[in-house]
């Protein structure tokens, strides 16, 4: 790298804070601590996520017990994002009080609590450096990292500014080298973990800055650089050794500069200038590499009432499993979606799984469900051929029937269910039972991916900035539930507008004193900061699982930082402001304008 920019046209660079957020599930962290004497068990209920994993830890680090004398339940769970997934010593109270004490104990944390005691996200400053050629063609990316982990180590904080930022490192652009260096530093803070994305929207957030930086330094238009630099042969392998194996990077591009460009921004900005306004464009990229913990398990029962039972090890929180993966088995097994109960997030009925984290349900949890349906269709061709007297071969499967040669002659899947748990009814060789068990061994990521533009209107008078209009093309591969998409897509967009314009942590510098303590003082997005969110999903289905899925849950907080930065700078042009950090807030854009007219 360093021979790359020492023959390098142009270098561009940049310093840039990511700033530290307060993670605020709607839910807070809560638990009943319950512990059975005769046995000596111990049951966590908890608002938790990956219940297999703290089980493992609880049983292993803490109690020193056999796993399966310890039950770890999230029913129900009002939002994580992340933040939910670590051991905190909470769990561990309540359970070492319940067996004390001999009865169940509940502790529900305050909002207050929730703000020094749950981890928090990103912190981290970063120097990006980028070489061009003559041409404006991306040579080489260095980037230099210092990472606030905190008071002390969370269970994977250091993951969120190395590993994790790692894959996605130079996003949707060909840079042939690239070298990343990250240094750890403690401070007297809040530990720091996985939040929303985890290290890809730091990522995602350099290189689009430092794109749009290099833009103007080199009186280019940001639309064509980026065109000019995009992947556009697949698969590809990244600069740190990743292969993308599919992306609809230049059409997202195309599609939204043509939107924006034909969408009369020109007479919106003459517009706001005439009422003393200012108003800017700010378009970017994204990459997201989705796979969190590789590994998934699926299990699908039939009872004895007919209803169908799916096992999942995955964990919704709000995501709306227990929709869409019903909808992938009603689509492979021809049966309603009525049909299906769904189960997840208890170790008593969910042998292993690894839970949530990295947009990963539907690649990792759903391919197990599919091999799962898989099995169960192969055992019942077999036994469904024996019952009709027909060869395997001859059979067909559709809309929840097999039948055989010409279709006069077939059996309802859950006809055949019932049948099977019989011996009798069986060919030689096969087990009873439809019952499926399996496990996704998938290590491979998928890469979500898209193209975003805000428009943005200051006052100059007082910094206010106000997001006008938002617009994403996003590609998620196929969608099994587009409404669930279009959910989750626009709370991560709220979420990283509420970063890139609000939401500030703030600590004494002098004593370590949390300043920004509660919703007084730390600024969420609200309704009325937000304009109507235009999505638009464009699928381009991967071949590395079998639904083709990549994963939306962590797309709209990666997305969102650089495009409203990038609206605000477009903005501020006018001044000559290059640079402005994250919170964009009033104080700060006021100053940047006035510092540039003071010259």
């Amino acid at each position: 790298v360093g021979a790359v920019f020492a023959g390098a046209a142009h270098i561009v660079e940049i310093e840039l804070v990511n700033n530290r957020l307060v993670v605020a599930p709607i839910e807070p962290r809560a638990a009943i601590g319950h512990y059975d004497a005769a046995g000596d068990r111990l049951e966590l209920l908890l608002t938790g996520q990956g219940v297999h994993s703290l089980r493992q830890q609880l049983a292993d680090a803490v109690f020193h017990l056999p796993a399966d004398r310890i039950v770890v339940r999230a029913p129900d769970v009002g939002g994580g994002f992340g933040v939910k997934n670590f051991l905190y010593p909470e769990w561990v109270l309540v359970l070492w009080a319940a067996r004390h004490l001999g009865r169940p104990v509940k502790w529900i944390a305050e909002r207050g609590e929730e703000f020094v005691s749950s981890a928090q996200g990103r912190d981290n400053h970063t120097r990006g450096r980028l070489a061009l050629d003559q041409d404006g063609r991306f040579l080489a990316l260095d980037v230099n990292t210092v990472a606030n982990l905190g008071a002390y180590l969370s269970t994977n904080g250091p993951g969120s500014s190395t590993n994790s930022p790692a894959s996605a490192m130079g996003g949707v652009y060909a840079i042939p080298a690239v070298f990343m260096t990250v240094r750890g530093v403690f401070t007297n803070t809040v530990p720091i973990d996985a939040y929303r994305g985890a290290g890809k929207p730091e990522a995602n957030y350099l290189i689009e800055r430092l794109v749009d930086h290099a833009a103007r330094r080199l009186a280019l238009d940001p639309v064509a650089l980026r065109r000019r630099n995009l992947i556009k042969k697949f698969p590809y392998r990244s600069g740190l050794g990743v292969t993308i194996d599919c992306g609809r990077f230049a059409a997202n591009l195309d599609e939204m500069a043509r939107r924006v460009l034909s969408e009369g921004f020109a007479a919106r900005r003459q517009e706001s200038a005439e009422r003393g306004r200012l108003r800017g464009l700010g378009i970017a990229c994204f990459l997201e590499t989705s796979r969190g913990t590789p590994g998934e398990r699926a299990e699908i029962r039939f009872e004895g009432d007919g209803r169908v039972v799916l096992v999942l090890g995955t964990q919704s929180n709000g995501q709306g499993h227990e929709t869409s993966f019903p909808q992938i088995a009603a689509d492979l097994l021809g049966l309603p979606i009525s049909a299906f109960r769904f189960v997840q997030a208890d170790t008593r009925a969910v042998k292993s799984g690894n839970g949530h984290g990295g947009a990963r349900s539907m690649h990792m949890g759903g391919t197990a469900l599919h091999q799962a349906a898989q099995m169960v269709l192969s055992k019942g061709r077999a036994i469904a051929a024996h019952l009709l007297q027909a060869d395997a071969d001859e059979m067909s499967f559709s809309e929840g029937r097999f039948t055989a040669g010409s279709g006069e002659r077939g059996i309802d899947l859950l006809a055949l269910a019932e049948a099977a748990r019989d011996p009798a009814n069986l060919p030689d060789g096969i087990s009873p039972g439809l019952d499926a068990n399996a496990y996704n061994d998938s290590d491979v990521f998928t890469f979500p991916n898209g193209c975003h533009a805000a428009e943005i209107e200051i006052d100059p008078e007082t910094g206010t900035a106000t997001l006008e209009r938002y617009a994403a093309i996003d590609d998620y591969g196929r969608l099994i539930n587009p409404m669930l998409t279009v959910g989750q897509v626009q709370g991560g967009l709220a979420q990283g507008i509420g970063q890139a314009l609000l939401e500030h942590t703030v600590y004494d510098e002098r004593s370590g004193q949390l300043l920004s303590g509660s919703f007084m003082d730390y600024a969420l997005p609200r309704a009325d900061d937000l304009p109507p969110l235009d999505i638009t999903l464009a699928e381009l289905p991967t071949a590395v699982n079998p639904l083709g899925v990549k994963g939306a849950g962590q797309a709209g907080c990666i997305a969102a930082p650089q495009t409203i930065v990038n609206a605000i700078l477009d903005a501020l042009s006018h001044f000559g402001v290059e640079h402005i950090d994250m919170p964009a807030t009033p104080e700060r854009i006021w100053r940047a304008i006035r510092s540039a007219r003071q010259g």
